[in-house]
């Protein structure tokens, strides 16, 4: 397949061609606007990747409707050759979703049935949106445990590998946590496709690994109980007096919280319409707590705050919930008016916590905008930094990273499109590669996501 495929159907290469002979009657896109639209995801929050991806499209959209259809599609990749690249909703933000070699994107978005629920468990297809599982599922009294800022469009398996966390990890810590993911059901890539069940501990070897490690057409997620969650907005006069509010808050394991995100002034200026009852110069407390304990948190709190928003949770079409203004929708606010910005993607240590945030929100004057999301890691309290950065260079982006990287804060560059390199740790998760090995052996799945990959037949 080439770099830059053509969008004209009549110039494809002879093996998609072949390919889409083989998976007659499985609905296919081919259409320029819709091949170049299901080619995308927000990459182009990184300046970076915004011209490294430039351009890497499809030859054409797959979308099946059922695990059948996903079988024939790997089978026929495998016969002729063809990349393959999931695709859930599309709202990743370092190109999981983009195909750097063209071929086939598979289309997730048919296969979004709940399959089975059972308290504290629910098995779905990979095409389920996560807020749609709990709008079915809240009647019965449960929930997700967690979810991103994209709840509204993005799709549970798109989650799982693409995702590593979100709204409810101040709670359950990230997807990483033994128990966030129950368990996971792929399709492999070869000439005869197995239907693999990873069950427990298991299922990690698809969880952040972009499609790489198998098509997901089935995941088993853990389920919380569903509490009346109220929106809750507070402003402090300094970023840290925000910081250390929170940090209070997130150690107090008796009130129930699914959210708490600090932004520091002029941060909250771009979250409308919340950010026009914030006083100018003010820092943001963004929280989600249980209704029984919003007292207790008010008291916690106490005179630190003003209490400037409170109301439950809506998540409707015309509402904003308040969780769209914190974790990487915090930046997308910020781009919608000023396309000179790009953030990064930051874990403090836990043992230093507040002096290290205080340190790092102090180190770059206006050319930073400091912002923290609380959440368990290992079973430690500590926070997640996703500043927004003023962009100039990638030299001087560069030099950021290591800034932080220098004084003890882990930085996951979401700046690169590759595993590894997007990685805290730079390399990618041992039992995944080998997994990777066992269901891919051609690399067919996303190529080139996986830098340390190489198919046997290279070797």
């Amino acid at each position: 397949m080439s770099d830059v495929s053509v969008l004209d159907p009549a110039a494809r290469p002879a093996a998609v061609e072949a390919l889409l002979a083989d998976i007659a009657g499985v609905p296919v896109l081919e259409d320029g606007p819709s091949i170049r639209r299901k080619s995308r995801d927000y990459f182009w929050y990184s300046p970076i990747l915004n011209e490294a991806l430039a351009g890497k499209v499809a030859d054409v959209i797959v979308v099946p409707r059922d695990e059948a259809d996903v079988v024939r599609v790997a089978a026929a990749c495998a016969k002729h050759g063809v990349p393959i690249t999931p695709r859930g909703g599309g709202t990743g933000n370092y190109g999981q979703c983009v195909p750097l070699h063209g071929g086939v994107v598979l289309d997730m978005s048919k296969m979004n049935a709940i399959v089975s629920s059972v308290p504290g468990r629910v098995s779905v297809e990979p095409g389920a949106k996560l807020v749609d599982i709990d709008t079915q599922l809240r009647p019965t009294g449960w929930e997700l445990r967690m979810h991103p800022s994209t709840k509204r469009s993005a799709f549970v398996a798109g989650f799982v590998a693409g995702g590593s966390g979100g709204v409810g990890s101040v709670t359950y810590g990230g997807l990483r946590e033994p128990g966030n993911i129950l368990s996971a059901r792929v399709v492999t890539v070869e000439a005869t496709p197995r239907i693999i069940d990873l069950e427990a501990d298991a299922a990690q070897k698809v969880n952040r690994a972009y499609g790489t490690t198998g098509i997901i057409t089935r995941v088993d997620m853990p389920l919380a109980p569903a509490w009346t969650w109220v929106d809750v907005g507070v402003v402090f006069e300094t970023f840290m007096d925000a910081a250390r509010a929170a940090y209070d808050v997130a150690l107090a394991d008796g009130v129930v919280k699914k959210l708490l995100s600090v932004a520091a002034a002029p941060l909250p200026t771009y979250f409308n319409p919340i950010g026009k009852l914030c006083p100018q110069g003010s820092s943001l407390l963004s929280c989600m707590i249980a209704e029984p304990f919003v007292a207790v948190f008010k008291d916690i709190i106490g005179a630190r705050g003003a209490i400037v928003y409170e109301a439950p949770s809506d998540e409707s079409p015309k509402e904003t919930p308040i969780y769209e203004y914190t974790w990487n929708h915090t930046t997308l606010q910020v781009l919608k008016v000023d396309r000179g910005v790009t953030y990064l993607q930051t874990l403090f240590p836990h043992d230093r916590l507040l002096e290290s945030i205080e340190l790092m929100s102090g180190m770059f004057g206006d050319e930073q905008m400091q912002h923290l999301e609380f959440i368990r890691f290992g079973g430690k309290m500590t926070a997640s930094g996703l500043p927004v950065i003023r962009y100039t260079t990638p030299e001087r982006l560069n030099e950021i990273i290591r800034i932080y990287e220098a004084n003890g804060v882990m930085v996951a560059n979401p700046h690169v499109f590759t595993l590894e390199d997007g990685s805290r740790h730079k390399r990618a998760d041992a039992d995944q590669l080998g997994f990777k090995h066992a269901v891919d052996p051609a690399g067919l799945l996303n190529p080139g996501k996986m830098r340390s990959f190489t198919p046997k037949a290279a070797e």
